[in-house]
């Protein structure tokens, strides 16, 4: 009798243990449900993709007789690999070689036929991120007859744009490297329309912003590990390879230290026309919680990882106090990207630290400010992708960089991995260097240990200053409510110029030159427009330049008599808006 407790102790122990076994057991059950779930949706989406594919095998045998006859054909445009697209005609990928392949009968197109040429170094990008050599494209050549003894191949029946994502983890290369060129790249090529597939390459994961992809096409894109599932020898009845580089505005520093592009194509005027786009793709209108946007307010970037501003909740007090505007707080780790253009579309200010999250800024509406926040010894004209964008011609947007050059207010992370700024795995000298630094130096990308130590770094930022910078660089207050696109229509020719000659005396001349006004002038309305005229002595290699307000005009400086002078004039608009020359004038004195 005296053991009794023991045994219900020891009873109720077992109970319990029995009860901890069953939950386990039930959560173990729930999460293997789950994965299987998760299994069973992917191959589902394997199947509706293989099913699509499939259907094109109602004409399998007049696809392959195509095939057998004619081989592939390629046309491409561009004449060095950097600026290359080429259509083709039945070109196949064999997913064991992981090589593309080009059918050789006596009826193939190909068109440059470069030769050995096109290894040299590659035929084309396959991204928009010029001649890096993890992008190159090329295919490996067999006669069409070897098809009799290789698996058969599975026919592809959508018109497909093959190309390589350059970091789709990174939201700000995913906008400027794939989405902006994927766009304009389709709009290039009339095939290339909604229903059109796209073919990513380059080996990644979907990443974290796949549904922007998703965005272009109404067809699932195709991810290259997907291209084994569809058999071994895959062929795409019709594609498009390789992308436009004319929206990009930005090089990363592979050869050079980063900057803008030498040779910037394109204007704000396509990249709001590719915004506009991407938001009523994702429901997003202008026209919703409207008084907001006449009230005008502030969005502050948020970011709760790493690079973190100490003093938000101060700086957010700050800027409603100064700019007398509500400020919001959005966040790429809290809010969907949907929500955070919404918020930005209706913006008066966008201010954040450094950070791919800026490229939202392309959203901003016109008149609007971006104020971008560097961390110490970083500086900022050293990193413009985003100053870049904001001087756009027809973007609209006023720019203000505040850097950090307090060291006191800079938290670093030296303990952390490389890749988050950590410098621990150097030798102790490298980092007693880069700990008294004051600037990172140029450099080239992308692992300067440096420029990663000093850009996770995170930043209280002194008000006092931040209030200096903003008042210098914000002449007006930011208001996309009294904003206006500005005009970029270039002046067309000055019309009927001509030039009238006097000799004085001896050592005196006159030159009179007088036009009229170009043509498209009269159907505009232009702020300003001035004339320049350049006046060259025949035989000498200098000329001189004037800026003059009329359209006629006589000089007497620095002209000689019995002199031949030649003389172009062009019209300006706003400053920069420059026309061409009309014909040059060949003047006589």
């Amino acid at each position: 009798m005296m053991q009794a407790p023991g045994c219900r102790m020891n009873l109720a122990a077992v109970l319990n243990g029995l009860l901890v076994s069953v939950v386990a057991a039930l959560l173990w059950k729930y999460v293997k449900l789950i994965e299987h779930a998760a299994l069973l949706e992917e191959e589902l989406l394997l199947t509706r993709q293989s099913q699509e594919l499939s259907q094109v095998r109602i004409d399998y045998h007049a696809a392959l007789l195509a095939l057998q006859e004619h081989g592939t054909r390629m046309v491409c445009t561009g004449k060095m690999h950097t600026d290359r697209i080429c259509r083709f005609d039945y070109l196949c990928y064999s997913t064991e070689a992981e090589e593309f392949v080009f059918f050789h009968s006596n009826s193939s197109v190909m068109l440059p036929n470069l030769g050995a040429r096109r290894f040299q170094p590659a035929l084309l990008d396959l991204s928009s991120v010029e001649d890096h050599n993890t992008q190159y494209f090329n295919f490996m050549e067999l006669p069409a007859a070897a098809l009799k003894f290789m698996p058969k191949p599975v026919f592809v029946p959508d018109v497909a744009l093959i190309l390589n994502r350059f970091n789709p983890d990174n939201l700000m290369h995913v906008f400027h490297d794939d989405l902006l060129p994927i766009y304009y790249t389709m709009g290039q090529y009339s095939d290339l329309d909604e229903e059109a597939r796209l073919v990513f390459m380059e080996g990644w994961s979907e990443g974290p912003h796949f549904q922007l992809y998703r965005l272009l096409s109404s067809k699932q894109p195709l991810l290259k590990e997907q291209l084994k599932n569809f058999g071994k020898i895959l062929c795409f009845t019709k594609s498009y390879v390789g992308l436009s580089k004319m929206t990009t505005w930005y090089q990363y520093g592979f050869v050079q230290p980063q900057g803008p592009k030498a040779n910037i194509l394109v204007s704000g005027n396509e990249l709001r026309q590719f915004a506009a786009f991407l938001a009523e793709k994702l429901n997003v209108t202008a026209e919703e919680h409207k008084e907001e946007q006449d009230d005008g307010y502030i969005v502050v970037f948020s970011r709760s990882i790493n690079r973190l501003i100490l003093n938000e909740a101060e700086l957010i007090l700050t800027l409603a106090q100064e700019f007398q505007m509500k400020v919001v707080t959005v966040s790429l780790e809290e809010h969907s990207l949907a929500d955070i253009i919404r918020a930005v579309g209706r913006a008066s200010m966008l201010v954040s630290m450094h950070g791919a999250q800026l490229i939202t800024s392309l959203f901003l509406p016109r008149g609007a400010a971006v104020v971008e926040l560097f961390p110490y010894a970083v500086n900022p004209e050293h990193y413009a992708p985003y100053r870049t964008l904001a001087s756009l011609p027809g973007m609209d947007l006023h720019y203000v960089a505040w850097r950090n050059t307090i060291e006191e207010n800079s938290v670093a992370f030296p303990e952390r991995s490389w890749d988050q700024g950590g410098i621990a795995h150097l030798e102790k000298e490298e980092q007693e260097r880069i700990l008294k630094s004051k600037e990172v130096p140029r450099h080239l990308c992308c692992r300067n240990p440096e420029w990663l130590f000093r850009i996770y770094q995170d930043t209280k930022v002194d008000i006092p200053s931040l209030l200096d910078t903003l008042r210098q660089g914000l002449t007006t207050r930011p208001s996309p409510k009294k904003a206006r696109a500005a005009s970029t229509v270039h002046p067309g020719r000055v019309r009927e110029p001509r030039c009238q000659t006097s000799v004085q005396a001896t050592n005196e001349a006159k030159l009179t030159v007088s036009w009229q006004i170009p043509w498209n002038l009269k159907y505009l309305k232009v702020r300003e427009v001035k004339y320049e005229v350049w006046i060259q002595e025949q035989g000498e290699n200098t000329y001189m330049p004037y800026i003059l307000p009329h359209q006629n005009y006589t000089f007497s400086e620095n002209i000689k008599p019995f002199t031949t002078y030649l003389v172009w004039v062009r019209c300006i608009f706003n400053k920069t808006l420059l026309g061409p020359f009309a014909d040059v004038l060949m003047c006589r004195t």
